[in-house]
């Protein structure tokens, strides 16, 4: 005997956030700013008189957990844009597999 206090969640019953319309700027930009990071420090330490290409790895190394600490507020936002995408995309992907299968919702 099924157990009817679990309603099915439909695809278009579900409510789904709103992906915001700059999702794809924001990403850009928040590679480019890891990116411009990563050429500051290299940069410094090439003044300093490092090699370049370890100065190039180094500004690899420290301009992950830098940027997590500088650019949060970015990352935070590009994060939830990237994921309210993602839940929209995986309900229209249910719902398509749903009608493929042949199932109607009224």
């Amino acid at each position: 005997m099924a157990d009817d206090s679990d309603p099915v969640i439909r695809p278009e019953s579900a409510v789904l956030p709103e992906v915001p319309a700059h999702v794809g700027r924001d990403l850009t930009l928040y590679v480019l700013a890891r990116f411009a990071l990563v050429v500051v420090v290299a940069a410094i330490l090439t003044l300093i008189n490092v090699p370049l290409l370890v100065s190039i790895a180094v500004g690899l190394v420290v301009g992950l957990p830098v940027s997590m600490v500088v650019l949060r507020g970015w990352h935070q936002r590009v994060a939830a844009g990237l994921a309210a995408r993602g839940m929209v995309r995986r309900a229209a992907r249910d719902q398509l597999r749903a009608e493929l299968r042949g199932e109607t919702f009224s």
